[in-house]
């Protein structure tokens, strides 16, 4: 494996080891990193997230957003607690390869607990911010149109049917963490999953009333800009902490993070500037995304040049996606999630194959590795996550709409779902 993927692994097999804190040493500056990171992985959706979706909706449905975003953080928080940690990175026995198991309720976690050099209370709570943020995102695919209760619903299953396995099979040392397959900090784990969920759930619910008919425009670009701003800040943790420590590493991560966001958000904007005559703030911050979200697989293994070709690559593919997805195939992605996440999640993960290698100023491959070998490996991871979600995500859905139902009807959609959900209004206005 190449040895910057090591780090999250690593932390995974001193823990199934049952090491006691004597055997290793608690590294200060790490944790305090790590804490630093996990504050800002968690502003990315509280209220990064949050502010973004928000104010690309409509005004009828800004506060159902910020709902979801609040009760989803919530709801994971939780149920980490309760067994999605120990289904993440816990030990599986017979089924490692495959998924965790044990440390329910987080029985075998202590103040004295230590993952590597941290403790593993700031690792698990780190990991946690990451399960937060992943179903969050996929709510940008059905925004305006489904029902609160299956949301929550949602969140609840996709974690533990979902995310937990793909998670354990990358980061917790399942199957393809050890067939080498480089993901950083969540190409696969986080972006490809995300954006597969969110395109089987604009599949299965339809289009918005009037879509795409009727103007659809953001409501609030202020709003909009200014989550787009923390997401950009709140990154950094996403990324740079996934190196576990307060190292060359994190530092090198931050700075190609940064170079592939700068250089996805001007690619989209000449991109609509050639096109349409004039740059728009909603292509800047969404191009800004495209290039956050594509260089995180890759992030710890690429060279600053590298990330700038990344961030160019990923403003200009992602854009193309968008306007095919909802202008050719006319699919309602409200937020555009599959383009710009799922995309984007491929983009990155095929090029953490090729620029991970030492000749172009990568960190290098394992010992009697080629790039094809890599890529062979990196398409595996794609073509395993995509097919587990969009069947995992099919079956959850399908269970929710027999149940609970997915769609609220059309009276209430025409009102919106902040009066009729939550009996609130995002503003008042007399």
């Amino acid at each position: 494996m190449p040895r910057l993927n090591l780090a999250v692994f690593g932390a995974f097999i001193f823990y199934c080891s049952g090491a006691s804190a004597t055997e290793a040493v608690l590294d200060t500056g790490n944790t305090a990193w790590l804490i630093t990171a996990t504050v800002l992985v968690l502003f990315m959706t509280l209220p990064g997230l949050a502010f973004f979706y928000g104010g690309l909706v409509r005004t009828k449905n800004a506060l159902s957003i910020l709902m979801q975003c609040f009760a989803i953080t919530c709801l994971v928080s939780i149920a980490w607690f309760v067994g999605g940690y120990g289904l993440a990175f816990g030990n599986g026995g017979d089924w490692q390869a495959w998924i965790g198991g044990g440390n329910w309720f987080l029985a075998n976690v202590t103040r004295d607990s230590l993952s590597g050099s941290i403790p593993e209370s700031v690792f698990l709570m780190f990991q946690m911010t990451f399960a937060i943020i992943t179903p969050a995102l996929v709510i940008g695919r059905f925004a305006e149109r489904m029902k609160f209760s299956a949301v929550l619903g949602f969140s609840l299953l996709w974690l533990f049917l979902v995310y937990a396995p793909v998670c354990h099979w990358v980061w917790g040392g399942g199957w393809l963490a050890t067939r080498g397959l480089l993901d950083f900090a969540g190409g696969t784990v986080v972006h490809l999953n995300a954006g597969v969920a969110a395109m089987v759930a604009a599949l299965m619910l339809g289009r918005r009333r009037d879509f795409p008919e009727a103007g659809m425009s953001p409501h609030n670009m202020t709003m909009a800009v200014a989550g787009a701003s923390m997401l950009w800040v709140g990154w950094f943790g996403f990324n740079a902490g996934s190196a576990l420590a307060a190292n060359g590493s994190a530092g090198m991560t931050m700075l190609v993070t940064h170079i592939s966001a700068a250089a996805g958000s001007l690619a989209w904007m000449t991109m609509e500037w050639i096109k349409y005559g004039k740059p728009s703030v909603l292509g800047i911050i969404t191009g800004m995304v495209a290039g956050l979200g594509t260089i995180t697989p890759a992030s710890g293994y690429v060279s600053p040049a590298s990330a700038l070709l990344i961030g160019l690559v990923a403003g200009v593919v992602c854009y193309y996606a968008t306007q095919f997805v909802k202008r050719k195939l006319k699919i309602d992605d409200s937020l555009d999630v599959f383009p710009v996440h799922g995309i984007g999640g491929i983009l990155g993960t095929l090029s953490a194959g090729i620029f991970a290698s030492g000749e172009l100023g990568g960190a290098g491959y394992a010992e009697g590795v080629t790039m094809l070998d890599q890529l062979g490996v990196q398409a595996l991871g794609i073509a395993a996550t995509l097919i587990w979600c969009a069947v995992g995500t099919f079956g959850i859905f399908k269970l929710l709409d027999l149940t609970v139902g997915l769609r609220v009807g059309a009276d209430h959609e025409t009102e919106g779902l902040d009066v009729r959900d939550h009996g609130e209004r995002a503003y008042m206005i007399s």
